[in-house]
C-alpha cells in the first residue's frame, strides 16, 4: 500500500512515516522542508499548493494529515484553508482515506482545539472517507508538551501554578499513538477519543515525571488567579521551548480533554493503552534508544532536554583504517580517552556519588558488551557510540564516526533535575576544550598505529 504522511516533519510525523516504513508499507513524506525519514519517499512542498499536493498524492490510497499552523493571529483561517485544500487534492488523486489526528475536548474555549475540530469537520465535508483520532497530550520527547512537563519537572523543585494544572487529561504515550494510527488504515471511518489508560492532571504528571525519572518529589503551590497567559509568560523562562506553540497549549490546558466513548473505540482498535507511569518511563527510554542509533544527527546546543557538542577533525588519506581499528583498543586505562588527568578527577568525583567507575575490557568491543564506565550502543565499521552506565547528574554518550577525510566526535548529555543542570552549565566552556583535545588525541594516537599490529 502506498501512503502518504502530510506533516511528515513533526513529532508524529516522523514517527508514523518511520513505522509504516518499517513495516514494509510505501511511504511518501511530505513537508514544507524536505524530511530526511530512512525508507520514505521525502517531498518538499507547501501544503497550500493544491496542484504539487494532488501531483504528489498520485498513487496513495491513504493520507495522514498532520498539519496545524498554532501561530498567527488567524492561524485557524489557515487551518481551514490547508485543510480544504487537502481535502481537494485528495479527490483529484483518487485517494481513498484520509486519517486526521485531531484534539480532544467537548466545545473547547482554546482557540487550538478549536482549531483542530474544526479541521476534522473541513476533511469529513469532502467525499473521501476520514478517520479522526482526537488527543489530548501524547508523551514523547519532542512534542511540546512532553517537552514543557520535562523542563519543568527537571529544573523546578518548587513551582508555583495556575488552576489549569488540575484540569483533567488523559494523556497518551507516543508507542500508543502510532499504534491506533497504524490500525485507523483499516478501522472504519468516523471520529474516536483515544487516550491513555489514566485519567490525570498536569499536576499530577509533573509529581509522576519526577518519581519516574528519580527525582525528589515536587513541591507545587496552586495560585488560582495565575491566568494561562501570565503563566505562559512564567514557562517563558524556565523552558527553552518554542513560545509561540507553548503559549497556544497552556491556553488549552484550561479545556477538559479526556476519552468520552472508550467503549467505542475500544470495539473498534482492541488497543489497550499504558498508563502514566509507563508513558513516561516508555519515552525517556525510547529518547535513549533514539540517540544509540541516531547520535551522529545531533546537532551543537540543547534539543528536547539533551545537550550536544560536536567535533569535526580533517583526516590525512589512509587513516581512517587506524582510528576504525583504535576503537577496538579501548578500556583498561584513562589513557584511550586522551586528557587522563581530567578523567581521573571526573572519576574520583563520580565515585563520591557511587557512580561505577571501574575498568573494564570486554574480549570483543561489540554492541552490549560493557567497557570501562560504558555500554557498547553501537559498534559498526567505522563507528563507535558509547552510553554511560549510570551517572548521578544524568545519562551521557560519546560517540565517533570516521570516513576517509574526517573524524566526527559526538557528546551528548540527558540531564537529571538540579544537578544535571547545573553540571553541564558550569562545565560547559570546560567540554568544549575536553572534547576538543579529545578528538584530536584520536587522530594522534590513530598516526602512531602500524595497520593490522
Amino acid at each position: 500500500m502506498r501512503v502518504a504522511v502530510v506533516g511528515a516533519s513533526g513529532f508524529v510525523g516522523r514517527a508514523i512515516s518511520s513505522a509504516l516504513a518499517a513495516a514494509a508499507y510505501d511511504v511518501v513524506a511530505i513537508s514544507r522542508h524536505l524530511p530526511d525519514i530512512p525508507g520514505a519517499e521525502g517531498h518538499s512542498i507547501d501544503v497550500g499548493d493544491k496542484e504539487k499536493l494532488a501531483e504528489s498524492l498520485q498513487g496513495c490510497e491513504v493520507v495522514y494529515y498532520l498539519v496545524h499552523s498554532l501561530s498567527g493571529d488567524a492561524f485557524r483561517a489557515r487551518d481551514r484553508q490547508l485543510a480544504e485544500g487537502l481535502r481537494d487534492a485528495a479527490v483529484v488523486a483518487g485517494v481513498q482515506r484520509i486519517v486526521y489526528l485531531g484534539g480532544l475536548g467537548d466545545d473547547p474555549d482554546s482557540e487550538h482545539l478549536a482549531s483542530r475540530q474544526e479541521v476534522g469537520a473541513v476533511l469529513a465535508n469532502g467525499r473521501v472517507p476520514v478517520v479522526e483520532l482526537r488527543a489530548a497530550v501524547v508523551l514523547g520527547a519532542g512534542s511540546i508538551s512532553f517537552e514543557m512537563l520535562r523542563y519543568l519537572t527537571e529544573r523546578l523543585p518548587c513551582m508555583v501554578c495556575p488552576r489549569w494544572v488540575r484540569t483533567a487529561i488523559q494523556p497518551i504515550a507516543l508507542t500508543d499513538m502510532i499504534r491506533y494510527l497504524m490500525r485507523a488504515l483499516d478501522v472504519e471511518p468516523g471520529i474516536y477519543d483515544v487516550g491513555g489508560a489514566d485519567v490525570t492532571s498536569y499536576r499530577d504528571m509533573i509529581v509522576a515525571y519526577a518519581r519516574v525519572r528519580g527525582l525528589r518529589r515536587r513541591r507545587i503551590v496552586d495560585v488560582p488567579y495565575l491566568t494561562p497567559r501570565l503563566s505562559s509568560y512564567w514557562l517563558d523562562l524556565v523552558t527553552p521551548v518554542d513560545r509561540r506553540v507553548s503559549h497556544a497549549l497552556i491556553e488549552s490546558l484550561a479545556t477538559e480533554v479526556i476519552v468520552k466513548d472508550p467503549e467505542r473505540t475500544d470495539a473498534a482498535f482492541g488497543i489497550r493503552p499504558m498508563g502514566l507511569d509507563a508513558s513516561l518511563s516508555a519515552a525517556l527510554e525510547e529518547q535513549a534508544c533514539a540517540l544509540d542509533g541516531n547520535l551522529f544527527r545531533q546537532e551543537n546546543g540543547l534539543r528536547d532536554g539533551v545537550y550536544t557538542v560536536r567535533m569535526v577533525e580533517n583526516l590525512r588519506p589512509g587513516l581512517s583504517t587506524n582510528i576504525d581499528e583504535d576503537f577496538d583498543r579501548i578500556g583498561g586505562g584513562f589513557g584511550w580517552y586522551g586528557l587522563a588527568p581530567a578523567w581521573r578527577v571526573r572519576a574520583r568525583l563520580g565515585r563520591l556519588t557511587g557512580e561505577d567507575w571501574n575498568f573494564r575490557s570486554p574480549s570483543a568491543v561489540v554492541q552490549g558488551e560493557r567497557v570501562d564506565w560504558w555500554l557498547v550502543a553501537r559498534r559498526e565499521p567505522g563507528e563507535l557510540v558509547l552510553r554511560n552506565v549510570w551517572w548521578f547528574p544524568g545519562e551521557a554518550w560519546l560517540g565517533y564516526r570516521s570516513d576517509e577525510h574526517h573524524l566526527m566526535q559526538v557528546g551528548s548529555f540527558r540531564s537529571r533535575g538540579i544537578p544535571g543542570f547545573l553540571y553541564w552549565k558550569l562545565l560547559r566552556p570546560v567540554h568544549h576544550v575536553v572534547f576538543r583535545a579529545m578528538a584530536r588525541h584520536r587522530v594522534s594516537r590513530a598516526i602512531g598505529i602500524t595497520p593490522n599490529a
